[in-house]
């Protein structure tokens, strides 16, 4: 069993080999990054939403409630009268869509 390979199967490339250590990709990462991202956004919706059933279910809403919305844009003192599924309507009539809310707080 001790023959000699013949000089066609013998490795001729004797040096260190480094090609691998400097890429390296999963795409576990990225899928589960973008997992959380989508869970934390789902969630703080149903936070506000939450929160906007709060305010109008509480035994003190009887015609309107005083708030201050937290959107995109910036905060808004505002009084709210209605809601429907995607927005709110203030006193002004101006709507406010929830989808823009970030936080919402009685005063």
């Amino acid at each position: 069993m001790n023959k000699k390979l013949p000089n066609v199967f013998a490795n001729k490339n004797t040096g260190v080999i480094s090609n691998n250590k400097e890429v390296y990709y999963s795409k576990e990462d990225n899928l589960r990054k973008s997992l959380e991202t989508e869970t934390d956004r789902s969630i703080k919706s149903i936070i506000i939403r939450k929160k906007i059933n709060d305010l109008f279910n509480s035994e003190n809403f009887v015609y309107k409630v005083n708030v201050i919305i937290t959107t995109v844009d910036g905060d808004k003192e505002c009084t709210l009268i209605a809601k429907s599924n995607d927005s709110l309507l203030t006193i002004n009539n101006e709507s406010i869509s929830i989808s823009d809310i970030v936080d919402i707080r009685k005063l």
